[in-house]
């Protein structure tokens, strides 16, 4: 593995920075892109010789050098890939207390919402495990997580809507309005927490950790909808609020999903 350093005159803003992620996502010998906007460089670790990377850097005319190509440490790179790590462990460990939390809570509350939310927590822990498989990968397959993330999440919501369908036509007894609203704020204060780890990891701007906080950020809006789905039950003494959220719940997550896929398609 090699890691490049380049010189680029006119990457001095963001939209620089996506324009040039963009145009070597296609390369699977790359491992890994650290960017210094203020400096204007651009360190890639990557397998093989620099030319071809070099090459498509000039495309873009933004004035890209190459100031030098040479042996990257593995102990450095190594390290990068143990912080990313250690970030996803603590979020899949979260995710998953949590999925055992609110759908044993659900169960016993005979709560759909707060069933299809833990459901929600369960898709995302299996994300955040795709995203440690990816940790230190080439680009390409950091694409690739961020797909199958995406097509996990529509196959979850399309059974959730089916689950729903079939408990509109089935009588049951009012969830515990109690039991919602409490899991719920557990969860949301647990949400707020992974999208921290999350947001403040200096990798947070790779494709994978970015489906992961796509996530979690819907995660967030799925709490407040079950928390407000138990104040409903509570004030009109109805089943229907639960299974009204429980469908948005989903919808939601079909957003989420097609989200992740545009990403991971740029």
């Amino acid at each position: 593995m090699l890691k490049s350093q380049f010189q680029i005159a006119k990457m001095d803003c963001p939209s620089e920075e996506s324009l040039i992620r963009m145009k070597l996502g296609a390369f699977a010998s790359i491992r890994h892109l650290d960017f210094d906007l203020e400096q204007r460089r651009l360190e890639i670790y990557h397998d093989g010789d620099a030319m071809a990377i070099s090459a498509a850097l000039d495309d873009l005319k933004l004035g890209s050098k190459l100031i030098d190509s040479q042996e990257a440490s593995n102990a450095a790179f190594s390290a990068d890939a143990s912080d990313q790590s250690a970030v996803l462990k603590k979020v899949l460990l979260i995710n998953l207390t949590f999925f055992i939390i609110e759908i044993t809570a659900g169960y016993i509350a005979q709560s759909f919402s707060l069933i299809a939310d833990s459901l929600d927590m369960l898709a995302d822990a299996l994300v955040y495990g795709l995203s440690l498989w990816a940790v230190g990968a080439a680009i390409s397959r950091k694409k690739q997580v961020a797909n199958w993330a995406g097509y996990l999440q529509i196959i979850l919501a399309l059974i959730g809507f089916v689950a729903i369908i079939e408990r509109f036509f089935v009588a049951g007894s009012n969830p515990d309005f109690k039991s919602m609203i409490i899991v719920s704020v557990l969860a949301l204060i647990a949400n707020v927490w992974c999208l921290l780890l999350l947001r403040n990891t200096r990798h947070n701007k790779e494709v994978h950790f970015q489906a992961s906080m796509i996530f979690t950020s819907n995660d967030l809006l799925v709490n407040l909808g079950v928390i407000v789905a138990g104040i409903l039950v509570f004030i009109f003494e109805s089943p229907l609020p639960d299974l009204i959220i429980g469908t948005l719940v989903f919808l939601l997550v079909l957003r989420g999903a097609q989200r992740i896929l545009a990403l991971a398609k740029a």
